[in-house]
């Protein structure tokens, strides 16, 4: 193991399972070490590899690869959903703690302020949205808890984004995989690199569009 596995979404599917991958999604979307996480590309090469992560609890999987699927997507929905509940609990308790605590290797206070910010911009809204912001969505459940949302509100939210998060990145992986592999002949296990940077680029798009509104409003 090195260093730039950490980064690696394939490393965790072949070495952890399904297990390491449950508590990935659970610690990214709610434990503060889990921002460094590769949850989206996780999730979606999680739903290349659905029968074979399912095979190893329920040994031959459903025997319908739908199935397979639709399994895997509810244990992962399950862990998301948790772990943004478990995030707004810490914040509602901890909350003035963290703002004044000191940046360490594990915590850095801007993934808070950021987090915040986008919060503030964009309300409610934000508990939906930041699933698919990498960072932002370990700290967006916390603020929550800090700013002491309505509690049915954020489960409401959490709930719709959660599943549309997983549903989504989990199906295109898998739909993605099967489409180029049984027209083209083409399996895109053998060009993952590509596939993360992509969705690396995509999932930071609202950023640099963010940043760049605020500077248009600056001049």
């Amino acid at each position: 193991m090195t260093f730039g596995d950490l980064f690696n979404p394939e490393f965790y599917i072949n070495h952890g399972g399904i297990w390491l991958l449950l508590f990935i999604v659970f610690a990214e979307t709610g434990l503060m070490f889990g921002f460094f996480l590769p949850g989206d590309s996780l999730i979606f090469i999680a739903g290349i590899y659905s029968r074979q992560l399912i095979d190893t609890i329920l040994p031959g999987g459903t025997g319908y690869d739908f199935l397979d699927l639709l399994l895997l997507i509810a244990l992962l929905c399950i862990c998301g959903i948790s772990g943004n509940w478990v995030g707004y609990w810490f914040g509602e308790k901890s909350g003035p703690y963290l703002f004044n605590k000191k940046d360490s290797w594990i915590f850095k206070k801007r993934y808070l302020i950021q987090a915040k910010k986008f919060y503030d911009d964009y309300g409610a809204q934000t508990v939906i949205f930041a699933r698919f912001l990498p960072t932002v969505r370990t700290f967006v459940p916390i603020v929550a808890g800090i700013v002491n949302m309505n509690k049915n509100k954020f489960m409401l939210f959490n709930i719709l984004g959660c599943v549309f998060w997983i549903v989504s990145m989990s199906m295109a992986g898998h739909y993605m995989e099967k489409l180029l592999r049984e027209s083209l002949g083409i399996s895109i296990k053998n060009h993952l690199e590509v596939i993360v940077i992509g969705l690396i680029i995509i999932t930071t798009i609202p950023f640099i569009w963010k940043y760049f509104s605020i500077k248009r409003k600056k001049h």
